[in-house]
């Protein structure tokens, strides 16, 4: 099964699902990542912080598929922000992956001086190392204020968007400006209040699916590119296995009612004392 690609601003084609690889140690990515490709995965997403690059880089390159075919992306770490930091880091993220070149680059956190990170990321991606730029975590005022003073407007923007927490707001905001939003943490990592929650149990049943069958469908019929991680062969085939079926609009709107704003990370990403926590790391 070949998932279906997505246009992004600058005419770039990615694939609407991949394989986020965060928390993965080495190891794990170096099985996953076969038993991914075989399944039908693309996209393959990590970044300088998830310290498993170069474990990427190897499945990427044991794989017998065609660079062209797939779609890397990794992000960059806050502590690297700065023009000349950037260009610095994006040939370190290069040789640990083991290519000439990101089809996707993002800034992972919006601190620090993002503003020359950005110019930089315009500039490498002028000079054909990258393909399609972007950033994560942006809330709606940090994206604003940084397409307002640059050239180039974020191909991509990934945020936490599973049920509970659907960002319907920032999807039009993002989608008026030519944005794609890209969910991370799709199924709430594991949290029960999705995946027993008796309306996605009865909208799963209805279909024979699971219920992160259906949250991930959900994800697809809103227009939303994903990242969903797994390590296990047959839950890597599951979340795959979601383009033979169609939600109703009754249900739809019955996963729309489940939206509380209530976050599943690890962390508030808008909380001073999580700067804080994230500077006193390596």
């Amino acid at each position: 099964m070949t998932t279906p690609n997505i246009t992004l601003n600058n005419g770039v084609e990615m694939p609407q699902l991949g394989l986020g690889v965060y928390q993965m140690d080495d190891q794990q990515v170096r099985d996953s990542i076969p038993l991914a490709l075989k399944a039908g995965y693309r996209l393959i997403d990590t970044a300088s912080r998830y310290y498993n690059e170069k474990a990427v880089g190897q499945a990427i390159e044991d794989a017998d598929i065609a660079r062209d075919e797939l779609f890397i992306t990794t992000k960059l770490w806050f502590k690297d922000h700065g023009y000349d930091q950037t260009k610095q880091a994006l040939q370190v993220s290069l040789d640990n992956l083991g290519l000439d070149y990101l089809d996707l680059w993002l800034i992972h956190q919006p601190f620090g001086d993002y503003y020359g990170s950005w110019r930089a990321m315009e500039d490498l991606m002028d000079e054909g190392l990258v393909r399609a730029i972007g950033v994560s975590n942006y809330f709606d005022d940090r994206y604003f204020d940084l397409i307002s003073h640059h050239r180039v407007v974020p191909a991509v923007n990934q945020r936490e968007t599973n049920p509970l927490n659907q960002q319907i707001d920032t999807q039009a905001l993002l989608a008026e400006h030519g944005t794609a939003l890209q969910a991370w943490s799709p199924l709430g990592q594991g949290n029960p209040d999705i995946l027993t929650n008796p309306v996605l149990q009865h909208i799963a049943e209805s279909h024979g699916k699971t219920v992160p069958q259906v949250v991930l469908r959900w994800l697809i019929q809103r227009d939303i590119a994903l990242v969903v991680k797994s390590t296990h062969k047959d839950r890597l085939q599951e979340n795959i296995d979601i383009f033979d079926f169609q939600l109703t609009d009754e249900q739809l709107a019955q996963i729309a009612s489940l939206d509380s704003g209530q976050t599943n990370g690890e962390f508030d990403h808008t909380d001073p004392r999580m700067l804080e926590l994230l500077l006193s790391l390596d």
